[in-house]
């Protein structure tokens, strides 16, 4: 190819060549900036992109893993304090017994005592059966109502919470006097305190099960965190990194609209051989 041509211009074709290719590094940097994301598009990088989206779809389907453990902690809390309530009732109701065990009450003062004692078995039932959240009582009459918390995104685990009855009428308060009419003897007095113990036995069991919900719910916030971090380390632009690029290829840039004009230039010199 003649090196003085004018239909051919090898220098022009080179300098618009670089040319593209700054422009569209530029494009690429530009972009990165105002998303601030490296790995925008699967045409960036396939093989990542689709790693981050699976672990960052992951990541947000942990939000409803929260909120299901969450919710199981309230559930549980609530009926804590309804059995805290209950527990100081019985200590109340069993304070009556022993009163009533006195031989000596007047018939009067006997059912004084007896009215106390029904009014606390009532307000037992009363606040055992208020102890419900988002329609889930796990101390109520009865054997319905349980939490089966979510423990992972594939919802093939979970953590559960058994229900236990710790009305008047349950396992729990089984042996306990239904009134004081009648002089309350020992046996009367030992089955109270053993009914206390059974109650305060399921109380705890159900306070255990709320640290396991508790301490899942921590662990599932550190992962969902690091879920998080690492699909950032994947796909998010080092600002700094992208700031110093931008003006090595604006620089880049000038440089190469400044070869071009010389290289199109270049064809003119030729009239001045042929005197123009």
């Amino acid at each position: 190819m003649p090196q003085n041509s004018i239909n051919t211009n090898v220098g022009a074709m080179i300098a618009l060549q670089s040319l593209n290719t700054i422009n569209r590094d530029l494009s690429t940097t530009l972009r990165r900036i105002a998303t601030g994301l490296k790995i925008s598009s699967p045409k960036d990088n396939p093989a990542v992109w689709a790693t981050a989206k699976m672990q960052s779809a992951e990541a947000k389907s942990l939000d409803a893993v929260r909120a299901s453990l969450q919710r199981g902690q309230s559930t549980v809390d609530v009926a804590l304090a309804a059995g805290d309530t209950v527990t100081d009732l019985l200590d109340q109701m069993k304070q009556k017994m022993l009163a009533a065990s006195d031989a000596s009450l007047t018939t009067a003062s006997r059912k004084a005592l007896n009215d106390d004692y029904l009014s606390l078995r009532k307000q037992i039932d009363r606040a055992v059966e208020n102890a419900s959240f988002n329609g889930v009582n796990l101390i109520s009459s009865g054997s319905t109502g349980s939490i089966k918390a979510l423990a992972n995104a594939k919802a093939d685990q979970t953590i559960d919470v058994d229900h236990v009855d710790l009305s008047t009428g349950g396992a729990a308060m089984s042996g306990m006097p239904a009134d004081l009419l009648t002089r309350p003897t020992t046996n009367d007095i030992k089955a109270m305190d053993g009914v206390m113990q059974k109650v305060t036995a399921a109380l705890s069991s159900l306070g255990t099960q709320s640290n396991a919900l508790d301490t899942h719910l921590t662990f599932i916030d550190k992962l969902q965190d690091t879920l998080e971090a690492s699909v950032g380390r994947l796909v998010d632009a080092d600002m700094a990194q992208e700031a110093t690029r931008l003006q090595a290829l604006q620089v880049k840039q000038q440089l190469a609209i400044k070869s071009l004009s010389i290289a199109n230039a270049a064809p003119s010199y030729i009239l001045k051989l042929f005197g123009g």
